[in-house]
């Protein structure tokens, strides 16, 4: 009898923990089980859903603001939010056409034109990203009230360089540069699955990463562990920001203009939504670039199915809301 009550607690615990591990598993992989699911309902609805081209174009659409999700990623892991960057793509963008119709800049060639324009709205985005974090790290103020205020502050800029209308690029070959394809998938998908590569690696590998996930874990116990706290939010903002700034050349280029009063809008509930449906915890401290990958290919499966269903596409924003205080309240029922 003693022997056997001594080694059923040990079995007891070795079987509770496989089954916390089992429910891991599950948590992981439950946005990618989403979007199998999402799929296969849209492939049922329309025949057209499966079509090799129309995935392409569901890959091309989200791929603008899934490349903005991957920083929001890691903003949020760090227990902070940004809801400037629509506003920030939209000032970015324009600061990217103004450069490329130089004509300084236009004498040094086409190709080298296009590149100066890339080379300054990643730089003018690393800068706006920059500037909110000082403000968060020196300036002790919210994240949110940060990012809501710098959110006007660029449309602001935006709308007053552009006397409210829109910038147009007098250079053919910055409308090109990001409309062609490779193997099938169009450039900026690959642009979005090669930065989300290296920023999993930044992630998971490397001492910022993990550093990154104390800070939003609980920051009392970051700063006894000698992490610099400030340092890590500073960076994550300005990397937040230079993905803002690859996002919207791609975006600009696209079209080969901007508007100021409508490029980047939403772009902020977007990629929350995204990164939220992905896994990542509101309450900061754990998250995956991967899951915001399939969180964002899960939205453009959303849209693309109402689109094909014949719901007004003034309802998707009501589909975003819905979807992303229900991904919270799960959290927070597992939490």
């Amino acid at each position: 009898m003693n022997d056997g009550t001594r080694q059923n607690p040990p079995q007891d615990a070795s079987e509770n923990r496989i089954q916390r591990l089992k429910r891991i598993e599950l948590q992981r992989y439950a946005p990618l089980f989403a979007l199998l699911l999402l799929g296969t309902i849209s492939a049922f609805l329309s025949p057209y859903f499966l079509q090799v081209q129309n995935l392409v174009n569901i890959f091309r659409q989200v791929s603008y603001t899934g490349i903005i999700a991957l920083g929001m990623t890691l903003v949020i892991i760090s227990g902070g939010i940004d809801l400037s960057v629509g506003s920030a793509a939209a000032f970015v963008g324009a600061l990217a056409i103004l450069t490329v119709n130089t004509p300084a800049v236009q004498a040094l060639g086409a190709g080298t034109a296009v590149l100066l324009a890339c080379v300054v709205a990643v730089g003018a985005g690393f800068l706006a990203g920059a500037v909110n974090g000082l403000l968060i790290t020196k300036g002790r103020i919210a994240p949110f009230i940060v990012t809501l205020g710098t959110m006007a502050l660029f449309r602001s800029l935006t709308l007053y360089m552009g006397n409210a209308g829109e910038f147009s690029s007098r250079n053919a070959l910055f409308g090109d540069f990001a409309a062609g394809s490779f193997l099938l998938l169009p450039v900026p998908v690959w642009v979005f699955l090669i930065l989300a590569a290296l920023l999993n690696i930044l992630l998971n590998d490397t001492k910022y990463g993990r550093h990154l996930c104390a800070v939003g874990g609980n920051e009392k116990v970051a700063l006894y562990s000698a992490i610099d706290v400030d340092r890590i939010r500073f960076f994550t903002y300005a990397i937040n920001g230079a993905m803002v700034g690859i996002s919207s050349a791609l975006l600009a280029s696209r079209f080969n203009a901007v508007s100021s009063s409508n490029t980047g809008l939403g772009f902020e509930l977007d990629a929350i939504a995204a990164v939220i449906i992905g896994g990542t915890a509101m309450t900061g401290g754990r998250g995956t670039v991967w899951g915001t990958v399939v969180g964002a290919v899960t939205l453009g499966v959303i849209n693309n199915m109402l689109n094909m269903v014949g719901i007004s596409p003034y309802l998707q924003g009501t589909v975003k809301g819905l979807v992303i205080i229900a991904a919270v309240y799960i959290q927070r029922q597992k939490n």
